[in-house]
């Protein structure tokens, strides 16, 4: 027995591999569930019905959609061009920061649509720099981005933590430790009354198209893809390596600052040091899922949301840990992993 690359892989495999991965993920979470002494059917019904079941519980799962969107797409543009980035969450908190920061007040009195549109970009250029330099240290000194990416999470967790305790505190906050609030001008527009769902899903979802259509259609995305596939041949080619990832890694930064700043603008209203849940680390699983494809990664956030949000109501009507859901989508993560190297190679006797 022998594995033998494809010479093409089929759009019909494409499209199976994530529904196979998602599909296996499902059926070993569902031994632990029954090991926990739940119905596997019913717990599942469970958490459809919790993502689902209500306008509250759509509302929820699309709201926890929004930020997973943003990191997917974060995720997968650097990816895609090699470049690994797992500092999304370091990155989303960096954003996160940056608007509380320069949304406490309205100093220059700008209307509020301009105001959401500064503070945004903000929050962009603030995840933007926070990746740009683990890269240059890679094309400068060969520095290996996964570490620095990684470590610059737990470096911005830190410094979030010394904010919201102490230049950025909110002295009205009772001693809770969290930041001074965004003025209210400057509040993400609900799209459902009495929801959280806000302004930052279309966004999110029209980056993801603008993204696909940038990575397809032109040189910027054709360079990305050469730096990606083959950079000795990119560069024979007169791709300019470089700048390349360079500019990868501001839009892939700038993504993930974006998904903190939408956070904060349309959810919290300031910062915390739980404002994530973990949406940067959750963006490479849905990158993975979405196969790197910027349009399937809406796709596979609403599945990672929803697995979230249903997690809880089936965790309270069956007693089983709400945990399941961190365990299902990690092996999605290992299940697709292995469903792309098949998409790739083929078993030959």
């Amino acid at each position: 027995m022998r594995f033998e690359r494809r010479e093409k892989t089929s759009a019909l495999l494409g499209i199976a591999a994530p529904l196979i991965a998602v599909a296996v993920a499902l059926a070993m979470s569902g031994v632990l569930i029954a090991l926990a002494g739940a119905p596997v059917l019913e717990a599942y019904g469970r958490i459809a019905i919790g993502a689902f079941g209500s306008k509250l519980a759509i509302t929820e799962t699309l709201t926890w959609a929004t930020p997973l969107i943003l990191t997917g797409l974060a995720a997968a543009v650097a990816f895609r061009a090699q470049v690994w980035n797992i500092g999304a969450e370091g990155q989303l908190y960096a954003g996160a920061l940056a608007v509380a920061a320069l949304g406490a007040a309205n100093p220059l009195g700008l209307p509020p649509a301009a105001l959401i549109v500064v503070l945004m970009v903000a929050g962009a250029i603030a995840g933007m720099v926070l990746l740009v330099v683990p890269v240059m240290l890679r094309l400068r000194f060969g520095v290996d981005e996964v570490v620095t990416t990684l470590l610059g999470n737990f470096i911005v967790l830190l410094f979030v933590s010394l904010a919201v305790e102490g230049f950025l505190k909110d002295p009205l906050a009772f001693g809770w430790p969290q930041s001074v609030p965004v003025v209210m001008e400057a509040s993400l527009p609900r799209i459902v009354d009495r929801s959280r769902l806000h302004l930052g899903l279309p966004i999110a979802c029209g980056l993801a198209v603008l993204v696909f259509l940038v990575l397809r259609y032109t040189v910027f995305g054709m360079q990305s893809r050469a730096a990606g596939l083959n950079p000795a041949a990119a560069r024979f080619a007169g791709v300019p390596i470089s700048g390349t990832l360079i500019r990868v890694a501001c839009l892939s930064g700038g993504l993930a600052g974006l998904a903190g700043a939408i956070e904060v603008l349309g959810v919290k209203g300031y910062v915390t040091t739980d404002l994530s849940p973990g949406f940067g680390y959750s963006g490479i699983v849905v990158a993975m899922l979405a196969g790197l494809n910027p349009l399937g990664v809406v796709l596979a956030a609403l599945f990672v949301a929803a697995m979230f949000v249903g997690a809880d109501g089936m965790s309270r009507t069956l007693d089983v840990p709400s945990f399941i859901a961190d365990v299902t989508v990690s092996l999605s993560l290992l299940t697709m992993l292995i469903a792309l190297f098949f998409t790739s190679w083929r078993v030959r006797k």
